[in-house]
């Protein structure tokens, strides 16, 4: 009878439920289903179908956030770099080329026994001619992905999809000194839309692309201009896919996100990579002081680096079509830029795009 016991007693403990696991199943469950929710308006939006914006409310993002995806995403950076077993490395990479529908044809290497593990895998190098860049626009797309929005910047709120919205400065955060952007050549403004642009006559555009995890995960220079200062954002890693941009308010201002500033031959110049849901990592090659999803950080911080110095004053040089980052996944770019009222996007909503391809000019 007391052998009975113990036993009961142990089963009944190892399958007591303690709150956080409810929380943390019921979190990422409902996650899961956001996800799907937001695959079928993909798919309604393929067949040209339009889709009524719906808002999550305090309540449902406050329980996405719940999930530890900050946690999950390190976890998964860790497993990436575990190196597989040669005979196991074709049945998995297959598998996900099979998943996500990746051309392997456009890869240097295509002998999938070379990618000693995920992570290289995901970092894969494309063939020289597989991505030309486009010499007649001035501003080409950084990356393989998909155009979620863009346009002409207004009220100091930008779309990250259509009908849903976020601040520009909230994004962006507080301005930085003029002494800095040196570019400037316009007197003060109110708003922070205004102060951003450096020259009369000149107007704020934006445009988002959205990197699936089947696509190519570098991103590149999209114009030839200057980096002066990066502004590094923790934050959460919630997904960035179509349906959950149209589901949460301001997603790209609750996600961590490295903001790069500078300046081109028009005047202000952004490029901000997006971390989302196992896309903890974000690397931009020129700066080895970075280092995204941290394990401690404050809730609404930032930490600001100038690339300017007594000894640099240019700030980093970047050509178009020039190597500048990546992700460990899939992720997005936000571009905001100052242009003449004549600039002209090549796009439509929802396109596919390459890097190197136009996405606008004068």
């Amino acid at each position: 009878t007391d052998k009975k016991k113990f036993h009961t007693a142990s089963v009944g403990q190892a399958f007591r439920l303690r709150p956080f696991h409810v929380l943390v199943a019921t979190a990422g469950g409902y996650a899961g289903y956001r996800k799907y929710e937001g695959y079928k308006l993909e798919q309604l939006e393929e067949r040209g179908i339009e889709v009524p914006v719906k808002l999550a409310s305090e309540w449902k993002v406050a329980l996405y956030k719940s999930v530890p995806t900050r946690l999950l995403s390190r976890a998964w950076g860790r497993l990436n770099q575990v190196e597989l077993p040669t005979w196991l490395r074709k049945p998995v990479y297959s598998l996900y080329i099979w998943t996500f529908g990746v051309n392997m044809k456009e890869a240097a290497v295509e002998d999938l026994h070379h990618y000693r593990n995920l992570s290289e895998f995901f970092r894969r190098k494309l063939k020289p001619q597989a991505r030309p860049v486009c010499c007649l626009h001035s501003v080409i797309s950084p990356s393989d992905g998909k155009i979620l929005n863009f346009g002409q910047v207004k009220n100091c709120e930008v779309e990250q999809v259509k009908g849903v919205t976020y601040s520009l400065e909230s994004f962006l955060g507080p301005r930085i000194s003029r002494e800095e952007l040196r570019f400037s050549q316009a007197p003060p403004r109110n708003s922070f839309q205004q102060q951003l642009v450096t020259k009369e006559g000149n107007e704020l555009y934006h445009c988002v692309i959205y990197l699936a995890p089947g696509d190519y995960h570098c991103f590149h220079s999209p114009t030839d201009w200057r980096v002066s200062h990066r502004r590094h954002f923790p934050g959460s890693l919630m997904s960035v896919n179509p349906g959950v941009a149209r589901w949460i308010k301001e997603l790209f201002c609750h996600n961590e996100r490295v903001v790069l500033t500078g300046d081109w031959k028009h005047g202000f110049f952004s490029l901000t990579a997006v971390g989302a849901t196992n896309v903890g990592s974000i690397r931009i090659y020129f700066d080895q002081d970075l280092h995204t999803n941290s394990p401690c950080y404050s809730k609404g911080s930032y930490n600001d680096f100038s690339f300017i110095s007594n000894n640099n004053k240019e700030g980093i040089p970047m050509r178009k079509g020039e190597h500048l980052g990546e992700f460990n996944l899939g992720s997005t770019i936000v571009l905001i830029f100052e242009a003449p009222k004549d600039f002209k996007f090549h796009l439509k909503a929802g396109q596919k795009i390459h890097f190197g391809e136009a996405l606008g000019s004068l």
